[in-house]
């Protein structure tokens, strides 16, 4: 029922990790990085400077952003680069 409502409305989820806490945002579909980076908070869009984006089933399959690191699974993006559902991202930003 919430896939269907989330695809009826044109939404997806990414999630944020740290060590005590995960959490998912939901955008609409097609956002780029530093607009969803500005869902968490404005400061993080203004100061953007990339994305280190791993996917879902890759973080699932390791087990922690480290190993997908060693892997060569976790990706930097730029400002353009557009969110996909499921994606889990780390936003680098100066503040």
């Amino acid at each position: 029922m919430i896939r269907a409502s989330y695809d009826l409305l044109g939404y997806i989820s990414f999630f944020t990790v740290g060590e005590d806490e995960c959490r998912a945002w939901s955008i609409p579909r097609h956002t780029p990085a530093q607009l969803a980076a500005g869902e968490i908070h404005s400061d993080i869009a203004r100061g953007f400077i990339r994305a280190e984006v791993v996917s879902y089933d890759a973080l699932i399959a390791r087990g922690s952003m480290a190993v997908c690191r060693d892997h060569g699974e976790v990706r930097l993006e730029g400002k353009e680069y557009v969110v996909q559902d499921g994606d889990i991202i780390n936003f680098r930003f100066a503040t």
